[in-house]
């Protein structure tokens, strides 16, 4: 059996194939081409005879087959006016994929964010959006899967706070007795990103004027530091300059309050677990080992994940293809009750929205 799990990432977009649960497929492509030649990636799917593929969800929809996708499902997975779309190239080359694997009739499934699923309480959804989309659902997955294989124990007695810094945003979600049951989202982070703001303060919001989509890929820590958008690896490498220390400890005062809100939720976690392209820096990766080790006085893991080069959240969701298709993580899916994931990532709002 062969599956495929996709993540659209803001700086890469990945692709991993898996054959009876052995990675098979391992390929990673600047987001640039999704935006310019989305079909270049379609083809490598397509020649790859997948069972099953899990597709670019973004903000997730309840567990839904590509021939019942609705505009408004299409939306709500991007939530971009239609007047900005061209703000963004990489969202317009997105819905072109997801067209194009359409009129193929390739067998592609989309999957739910964290808001989606019925193991996260009603009372943490209230004027939510982003509580972890679904490439950060499939992460966390993913962590169940990684602390049961390593600790030898059953998904019903997993337990973490997940960290996952990635390129453009950040996410801290919590796993108890297996299951995912509260999320931190990039865009209500308490603290930037590498690329993202973090929480926008609604007085920031207010004189704005109109929050535009754009905002939200502005005003993390590489802004912070040098007002452009830098590679990680050279804003690691220039953490004796001011602007940068600066920049890099604003970040780290995030991961710990979002931890820390987290580890309150999961009182018996057994560890935390690091994921994400900053936390590949070694040296990123060991400051924020010492920090949590020295604040929360447990286990502070990298997240192992499968064989291959592509991201953690192409992995997860690979996992759960594979799952779905009845294969060798079909107990895990089921645990994590993706099938009975419901409504929508605008369900719990409690303002007037004009869309």
């Amino acid at each position: 059996m062969r599956v495929i799990g996709v993540d659209p990432g803001t700086k890469s977009f990945d692709v991993i194939g898996l054959e009876d649960g052995r990675v098979k497929l391992d390929l990673s492509f600047p987001s640039e081409v999704v935006a310019e030649e989305p079909g270049k990636i379609v083809k490598e799917i397509e020649k790859f005879s997948a069972d099953l593929i899990i597709g670019p969800s973004g903000y997730g929809v309840p567990l839904k087959h590509i021939s019942e996708l609705t505009e408004r499902d299409r939306f709500e997975m991007t939530l971009v006016r239609e007047d900005e779309l061209r703000e963004i190239p990489v969202l317009i080359g997105l819905q072109k994929m997801v067209s194009e694997m359409a009129e193929k009739g390739m067998n592609v499934w989309f999957i739910p964010g964290v808001i989606h699923l019925p193991t996260v309480p009603e009372w943490r959804k209230y004027n939510k959006i982003d509580m972890g989309t679904a490439d950060k659902m499939a992460i966390t997955v993913l962590g169940i899967h990684d602390q049961a294989g390593r600790l030898g124990i059953g998904y019903g007695d997993v337990s973490f706070v997940l960290l996952e810094v990635g390129f453009g945003y950040n996410y801290a979600g919590a796993v108890k007795g297996g299951k995912i049951v509260d999320g931190i989202g990039g865009t209500v982070f308490p603290g930037p990103a590498y690329v993202n703001s973090g929480a926008l303060d609604g007085e920031l919001a207010y004189l704005l004027g109109r929050v535009r989509k754009w905002h939200l890929f502005w005003g993390g820590a590489t802004v912070i530091a040098a007002n452009k958008i830098l590679q990680p690896e050279e804003f690691a490498r220039r953490l004796d300059e001011e602007p940068f220390a600066r920049a890099w400890e604003a970040m780290k005062d995030g991961f710990l309050k979002a931890v820390a809100s987290e580890l309150a939720v999961v009182k018996d976690a057994k560890e935390i677990i690091l994921s994400g392209r900053l936390m590949r820096i070694d040296g990123l990766r060991k400051d924020v080992e010492e920090l949590f080790e020295e604040h929360f006085g447990l286990p502070v893991v990298k997240l192992r994940g499968l064989e291959g080069m592509a991201k953690e959240a192409a992995q997860g969701s690979a996992i759960i293809a594979d799952g779905l298709a009845g294969g060798e993580f079909k107990g895990l899916v089921e645990h994590v009750e993706i099938k009975k994931s419901r409504g929508s990532v605008l369900d719990y709002v409690k303002f007037p929205l004009e869309v």
